[in-house]
């Protein structure tokens, strides 16, 4: 609209004028505007923006089927891909986004499905690729494609449907699958044969040689070439005519019936005879009436067989040589071959309609297995006869469910267990722990057992424990029939070990007091010495030992006054020194030194103030006196007495006019201790004894039905007190405190009776159900019963008797059948109509066939039904057989009687007769005993039979034994499982003829027997633990250590060894605490001053102090014995001498240095500690004391150090000392440490306050050594074979516990064998066909015949066998190599001289399988077998049939590789052949592609000099030239090569080498190939090339070269100043060990 606006206002022109040249040009403009405006609208149609759309989204709709919808996204999108507006799309293009669909719902599942179309041919995928394909060389097969059709259809009506109502319920199936197109393989032939004898014996014939097919062509190879050569032969001249007819014979016709006229014809006969004989013999007529009923009782089943007799025919025709036929008269012979014979008339087998269906098997419901099964069966109208069609199947199953609404559950069967034994403990231990012999109070970790049986019943297990009537509804069924997985029936326990008593150290003796304070009477009292429990015990009857023990005492008293310190020396008169007194501080306590009030203590005596004497200026001063030393008796005796000392030392002497010092002797005090008596008594207690109900208790200890819970009572216990006098044994109680005496009777618990559970006896087992005839043996049946819960506590005992057995009912004849023949009936000839015209035979004589009724019978003789003996009998007898109905002139004999019996073996001989008949008993040649013999004699078997082993010995086998475990479990260990045994060897037995025989015929049983033996395992042996060491540290926390060390590896299966150290050592690593104030130093008092510079008068000055220090055992009582000084802490040792001034008179005396005090912690360099003395004796006047105080600046870890608590490392696993395994505990300790590291007393932490975070204890567990635990040997399998020599048994046992820790292995032997006893085996086994026969004729059909026989044979494929009687084989299946179908006669075929023939079937060929280098391709594998043809005249081989192969799939095929082989070369040519791997000879199956030449012939020939024809079949040059090409490659000339003259050994210029020029136009004396004295090293090849060899010297000289260059460099090079080597001292030398213990 726009243009045309624009075009109206712009190229208007103005009215009322004439069209000028500016209006034509705005016209032409406006037309130019026209056609680019349209050339806009056509470019503007491929505009850059496009429609796009997404998938379609899911059908939806509310109804099913063609009524739902669906949508998808529609967006406008550039054509690079970015989206854009709608409005920049085409409008009128843009595509719909909804559509109608088809709405799938579920119930359409029923309705549709995918169709599968068949794979079509394998196409290659780079036929697929490209489109061209060329054939490579095809190696292994060629991948590729094959496609399919799937399509969704309508199962109804299969129309097609939409895909996506299918892919709603399933996915789509793949369209196409990878394939592999298998390489072609041509036919493979073997070799011909020899040439045959030639077709004639005269004149001019035809021989021939013939191959058979190995392999067939598949795959598209190439066919099988022809299987027959022939070439004529030439014999001399015939020297009569040769005969140019021959007589041949055809095949017989088909069975006919008798014309209905001749038959009626015949039957009018036999009823006139009857008749006639009838009316002559009535009492013969009766009998014959009987005896024919009484015969069609006995033939019931010959409904089974209609059979009819009918005649069959053929032809006799002359044929002329050339393969035409030829008047008969041409074939001049006496006899004619018979041209008709009786015949059974063919008959199909006939069958009945199916019956009904029978009962479903299943007649209960089972949600395991739901479907049960239901037979129907058909039985036979009419058996086959005459070739007849076989009869189908005559029974038939389908799955069935039961039906109806009162279906049963069928019985389920579920696992039970036995409740789990006591644990036990003693298991574990192995064969060296001398706790086998003392097994009380093992403990840790054990082994429990228990017996797992099947039930049927009740699947809820806790009822099944709860109630009685569970329990006796749980009878044991077969096992068997439980298929679930079954409970363990081992599994570890732990009893908790007994923590023994642990006690601490006794206290002092205690004051004389009372027995009892509140009844004092007498005034006999005890001292008592206590100790406390520390650790109680738990776990068992670990009672602690005595915690009091008592001294009797005089004047006793309950309350005394004990001495806390004595107060300062107090002059007296208030002077300032001299004598004086010291006031004690002391407190009341009672008789367990505890502070008690002090009025308490009224009636004691209180202590008196001590006298003493504060020293005056010019006095000797002393020290005050030392500690009182440890008593050194315990007690007082007649010959003992307790003694403590004390000293003190002079510190100055006297003045004049002051108090002198004392003697020696008065610087020691002694005084007594312990003096009470050595007689110490205590109550002795003795373990509880059994808990036992106690009368005065109401409640009855009674069980209970198990309905309810047994009802529990209280009981009481009682133990034996005793009061004993250490050291001499009981004495009467009186001697003991009584009110100490210990209770005697406690109350207890009584525990519950439990009664033995057993479960009822399980059904017997049932007998044989199949009787095996020749076994003797007694059958056994048997029933068990289980002890699901052993008695305790008084409860009722278990039975003695758990298993019953008893014989079977023996039957008193094994079921069988067996087929009765009936008696032969008339021989029936072919009809006279039809032979009368043959010569020389008569109407009442002759060939015929006869038939006979059989029926089946048991073998008690009673009547069964047919198909039992077609089951279970052998063949069936013939029915009809060929018979003659003798003529006037024949001889007629009877049959031979069986052969008379033996006197004896190897000894006279047997005879067997025959008699002549009626009339031919007077006939002359009758009589003709040659022709008619009427006895046959034979000597007697001699049967020599000779024994001797075969096969290898058995395994060794213990013999049976029982062993009861608790509740029917074998204990580990318990089972003898080694020692003496037995192995055995089969025996074989053969006859004088070395066929095998029943071995009892060499009155042996079957084997050979001899010891043997099982090594007992062995476990490794290691020693007893050894002492623990000494803790490593004697102050603080340490390790000690013990060890064990091999003794003895294990062997045989014995338990493992522990993992061992390099040294064969195993450790226990424990820590350890020592007490810091263990061993302490004591210093004696010092000694006299020694002074150096003596001033007689005052005796006083400059003096040496000594004193002896020791390092002695602390205890209680203070230290003790003296130990070694390592012992103490070095540091912490006293001075043993001191120079000092001794003071003078007058001058002041100070005490001893008290200790330093204690260091601020922080122990910075501020801080200070300090120590003080104290004044002993004042200074006379003018003198002053020194300082009583000293101070010393603190220093860390000088005379300051921090503490911190240190945990050790964590001990191993301690189990108790009764324990093998189970849990232990794992500690570790704490360690105070000083900052410097040392180890100190644990104080010094516990004043400091630091936390203790740390865990000391930590359980842990000791892997138990489980030994592995077998179950009882399984029955002896049936034999592997049911005959020969290589039958065995088997029988097999199951790990039921595998080995856990160290414990024994399981053994490898799970299995063992033994030989079955030896057994010939019979087969039924043909004879050889027969040459083909063809009676009374050269040629055409005729028979061939084969014979079975009864083979005996060891069973091994070595064996071919032997024949025996027939009456061996009675009992084996009547078929040969499986085929039942037993073929005596067949038909063959004479070729007439002059016809061409296939030769018979060959055999099958091995079965051959597609491979490439040994691997079989999945193609299947094949066998083929093939006929040849076979000509005997060369002028009717146009007449010859073709050749014949066929081939059938076989089971696993073997791989054949085929190769070419070659001979040498003779001349220019080799034979070339292919071969097959097993070594046979083979045209086919070797690629031609890589065919050796056989011909080396070169065109043109090689006439150059010293050239020769190569295998490539060019021509080259002699050894020693090289050749010299023309242009066009050509050998145009040889030239000698120049060579390099190397001597060898036995050259006499051995130790010159020259190289020269050999001069090319003079010969060489040295001819190629010969002598040994100068080799020729030929840089060029015979294509005129240089050799490889040549560029390997090159590269090898050019290394050389850098090689020598490099070490002139490094030779030239100026050489750096050597560095100063160091001296270092050579180190010992040190053998590592790596733990091998045979080192």
């Amino acid at each position: 609209m726009g243009l045309r606006g624009r075009g109206t206002v712009l190229f208007s022109c103005p009215k009322g004028t004439a069209p000028s040249a500016h209006c034509v040009w705005m016209v032409m403009l406006l037309l130019f505007g026209i056609w680019d405006a349209q050339a806009q609208s056509e470019g503007d149609t491929k505009s850059p923006y496009v429609w796009k759309t997404g998938p379609w989204g899911r059908c939806m709709g509310s109804e099913c089927g063609l009524g739902g919808s669906q949508s998808r996204a529609v967006w406008c999108a550039h054509i690079e891909g970015w989206t854009t507006l709608h409005t920049n799309c085409l409008q009128t293009k843009r595509p719909d986004n909804q559509q109608s669909c088809f709405r799938v719902c579920d119930w359409h599942k029923e309705l549709y499905d995918w169709q599968l179309g068949d794979w079509d041919q394998c196409q290659p995928v780079a036929l697929m690729n490209s489109g061209s394909y060329k054939h490579p060389e095809c190696t292994k097969g060629e991948e590729g494609l094959q496609t399919r059709e799937v399509s969704c259809i309508q199962k109804s009506n299969g129309s097609p449907a939409e895909d996506v109502i299918c892919e709603y319920f399933e996915p789509k199936p793949r369209l196409e699958q990878a394939c592999l197109i298998p390489c072609p393989q041509d036919c493979v032939v073997s070799e011909f044969s020899s040439w045959s004898k030639c077709s004639k014996t005269c004149g001019r014939g035809l021989e021939h040689r013939i191959r058979s097919v190995l392999a067939p062509p598949l795959f598209g190879g190439s066919a099988c070439p022809n299987l027959t050569e022939s070439q004529p032969c030439q014999f001399s001249a015939c020297e009569s005519e040769e005969s140019m007819y021959s007589l041949k014979v055809g095949p017989w016709s088909s069975c006919s019936l008798l014309h209905s006229r001749q038959a009626r014809q015949t039957g009018k006969r036999r009823k006139n005879k009857g008749k006639e004989k009838g009316v002559k013999d009535p009492e013969t007529r009766e009998l014959i009436k009987k005896k024919r009923n009484q015969n069609r009782q006995n033939r019931q089943d010959s409904k089974f067989w209609d059979l009819q007799i009918g005649y069959q025919t053929r032809q006799v025709t002359c044929t002329h040589k050339n393969g035409k036929l030829a008047a008969l008269n041409l074939c001049t012979q006496e006899k004619l071959p018979v041209t008709f014979q009786s015949c059974i008339i063919t008959k199909d087998c006939e069958v009945t309609e199916w019956s009904e269906w029978g009962p479903c098997s299943k007649d209960c419901y089972d949600v395991n297995s739901p479907k049960g099964a239901r037979t129907r069966t058909r039985s036979v109208k009419q058996f086959p006869v005459g070739g007849g069609a076989e009869c189908p199947e005559l029974e038939e199953q389908e799955q069935c469910a039961p039906q109806g609404d009162g279906v049963p559950p069928c019985a389920s069967y579920a696992w039970r267990t036995t409740e789990w034994s006591e644990c036990r403990v003693d298991t574990l231990l192995s064969q060296q722990d001398r706790r086998r012999g003392n097994q009380t109070g093992l403990c840790g970790g054990g082994v429990q057992t228990r017996e797992v049986y099947c039930v049927q019943g009740n699947e809820d297990p806790l009822s099944y424990l709860n109630t009685l009537k569970e329990k006796e509804a749980s009878r044991p069924v077969d096992s068997k029939l439980c298929t679930g997985p079954v409970q363990n029936t081992t599994k570890l326990c732990h009893i908790v070990c007994p923590v023994e008593c642990e006690v601490s150290s006794w206290t002092a003796w205690g004051l004389c007091t009372y027995e009892s304070c509140e009844d004092q009477v007498g005034k006999k009292g005890f001292k008592l010495r206590k100790r406390q429990i520390i650790n109680e015990p738990t776990g068992g009857n670990g009672n602690c030992p005595h915690l009091t023990e008592a001294i009797p005492c005089d004047e006793p008293t309950c309350y005394d006054w004990q001495l806390v310190k004595l107060g300062d020396c107090i002059p007296d008169n208030e002077k300032k020194c001299g004598p004086g007194t010291q006031i004690p501080q002391v407190e009341c306590v009672n008789s367990d030194g505890e502070a008690v009030d002090r009025q308490l203590c009224g009636d004691a005596i209180y202590p008196t103030p001590i006298v003493c004497e504060v020293p005056c200026p010019k006095d000797c001063v002393l020290s005050a006196w030392s500690k009182w030393s440890s008593c050194s008796h315990t007690c007082s005796g007649k010959t003992t007495e307790g003694k403590q000392t004390r000293a003190r030392s002079i510190l100055a002497y006297a003045g004049e006019g002051g108090v002198q010092c004392p003697n020696s002797s008065a610087l020691q005090e002694v005084r007594s201790c312990n003096d009470h008596p050595c007689t110490v008594y205590h109550w002795q207690t003795g373990t509880w004894g059994h808990c036992i109900e106690d009368p005065s208790v109401s409640t009855i200890n009674s069980t209970a039905s198990w309905s309810s819970e047994s009802t529990c009572s209280v009981g009481m216990q009682t133990r034996k007190v005793i009061c004993v006098r250490v050291n001499v044994g009981q004495v009467p109680p009186k001697k003991c405190p009584e009110s100490l005496r210990p209770e005697t009777v406690r109350p207890c618990l009584l525990p519950c009776k439990k009664d033995c559970i057993v479960t009822p006896y399980s059904d017997w087992t049932p007998c044989p159900s199949s009787c095996q005839e020749g076994d003797r043996s007694i059958k056994k049946q048997s029933r068990n019963r289980v002890i699901i819960q052993l008695p305790a506590n008084g409860g009722q005992d278990c039975p003695e008797v758990l298993y019953e057995e008893m014989d079977c009912e023996t039957s008193s004849v094994c079921p069988g059948f067996r087929w009765k023949t009936h008696k032969w009936r008339r021989c029936q000839l072919v009809p006279w109509y039809v032979r009368q015209d043959s010569p020389g035979t008569h109407e009442t004589c002759g060939p015929g066939l006869q038939t006979r009724a059989i029926s089946c019978r048991k073998q008690d003789g009673g009547q069964a039904d047919i198909g039992e003996c077609l089951k279970n009998c052998r063949f069936m007898p013939p029915i009809t057989q060929p018979c003659q109905l003798p003529c006037q002139d024949d001889c007629q004999l009877t049959n031979w009687s069986k052969f008379s019996s033996c006197s004896a073996d190897c000894a006279g001989v047997r005879t067997r007769k025959r008699a002549l008949v009626g009339k031919s008993k007077k006939r002359e040649k009758c009589r003709n005993n040659q022709m008619f013999p009427l006895a046959e004699t034979q000597y007697c078997p001699c049967d020599k039979y000779n024994a001797q082993p075969v096969g290898n010995w058995s395994d060794c086998i213990l013999p049976d034994g029982k062993v009861e475990g608790i509740l029917g479990m074998k204990v580990l260990g318990d089972i003898k499982e080694c020692g003496q045994g037995y192995r055995s060897q089969a025996m074989v037995c053969h006859d004088q003829n070395n066929r095998i025989v029943e071995t009892s015929r060499c009155n042996s049983h079957g084997y050979i027997e001899e010891a043997c033996i099982i090594p007992c395992p062995s476990d490794c042996k290691l020693s007893e633990w050894s002492n623990w060491s000494r803790c490593s540290k004697s102050c603080g926390s340490g390790v000690k250590v013990r060890s064990k060390w091999l003794r003895e590896k294990p062997y045989n299966g014995g338990r493992p060894c522990p993992k061992l150290d390099h040294v064969n050592q195993v450790y226990e690593v424990v820590p350890c605490h020592s007490d810091c104030s263990q061993y302490v130093w004591a210093a004696e008092p010092w000694s006299v001053w020694r002074v150096s510079y003596v001033d007689q008068k005052e005796n006083c000055g400059e003096g040496v102090q000594t004193r002896k220090v020791r390092c002695m055992q602390n205890t209680i009582d203070g230290p003790s014995d003296p130990v070694e000084d390592y012992l103490c802490d070095p540091e912490d040792m006293p001075l043993g001498a001191r120079e000092s001034k001794l003071p003078c008179p007058e001058d002041c005396v100070l005490s001893d240095w008290a200790p330093w005090s204690r260091c601020p912690l922080s122990c910075s360099g501020n801080s200070t500690h300090e120590r003080s003395a104290y004044p002993i004796r004042q200074p006379g006047e003018g003198k002053d004391c020194p300082s009583f105080m000293e101070t010393e600046a603190c220093s860390l870890n000088k005379n300051c150090y921090h503490y911190t608590y240190n945990a050790t490392d964590w001990s191993t696993c301690q189990l108790s000392e009764k324990a093998v395994c189970g849990n232990g505990v794992k500690t570790r300790m704490l360690d105070c440490v000083r900052s410097d590291g040392k180890s100190v007393d644990l104080k010094y932490c516990k004043e400091l306050g630091l936390e203790k975070n740390w865990q000391m204890n930590m359980s842990c567990v000791v892997e138990c050594p489980v030994n592995c635990q077998l179950s009882d040997w399984a029955a002896w399998s049936e034999c592997s074979k049911s005959c020969g020599l290589l039958g065995k048994m088997w029988r097999k046992r199951t790990v039921i516990q595998p080995s856990q820790g160290d414990g024994r292995p399981c053994p490898s032997q799970m299995e063992q064998w033994k030989p079955c006893p030896v057994k010939p085996c019979y087969r039924w086994q043909y004879s050889r066909w027969s040459e083909c026969k063809v009676d009374d004729a050269q040629c055409g059909e005729g028979v061939r015949l084969r014979n079975i026989s009864c083979f005996v044979f060891d069973g091994s494929k070595e064996d071919n066998g032997s024949t025996v009687d027939e009456e061996r084989c009675e009992k084996v299946e009547p078929s040969v190599d499986g085929d039942r179908d037993i073929i005596l006669k067949e038909i063959c075929a004479v070729p007439c001289p002059g016809d061409c023939y296939l030769t018979d079937w060959t055999e099958w060929s091995p079965c051959q399988a597609s491979c490439v280098n040994g691997e079989v391709l999945d193609f299947g594998a094949v066998q083929v077998r093939s006929r040849a043809v076979i000509a005997q005249e060369q002028d009717n081989q146009q007449q010859c049939p073709e050749q014949m192969w066929e081939s059938r799939p076989c089971g696993a095929g073997e791989c054949y590789e085929y190769k070419w082989m070659t001979s040498p070369w003779r001349g220019s040519s080799r034979l070339v052949w292919c071969q097959r791997s097993e070594g046979l000879n083979v045209t086919g199956g070797c690629p031609l592609t890589s065919k050796p030449v056989s011909d080396r012939s070169c065109d043109p020939p090689c006439n150059k000099p010293q050239s020769y024809c190569t295998e490539l079949g060019v021509c080259g040059c002699e050894v020693g030239f090289t050749e010299v090409m023309t242009s066009d490659g050509m050998l145009d000339q040889c030239t000698l090569i120049p060579v390099l003259e190397v001597p060898t050994v036995g050259d006499k210029k051995a130790d010159v080498k020259t190289s020269r020029a050999i001069n090319p136009t003079k010969p060489s004396t040295n001819q190629p190939g010969r002598g040994g004295r100068t080799w020729f090293l030929q840089p060029f090849g015979q294509d005129g090339k240089l050799k490889t060899w040549v560029y390997g010297v090159a590269a090898g000289a050019f290394v050389l070269l850098i090689f020598i260059v490099s070490m002139i460099y490094l030779a030239c090079k100026r050489p750096k100043k050597p560095q100063r080597r160091q001296n270092n001292r050579l180190r010992p030398l040190t053998l590592a060990y790596d733990g091998d213990a045979d080192m």
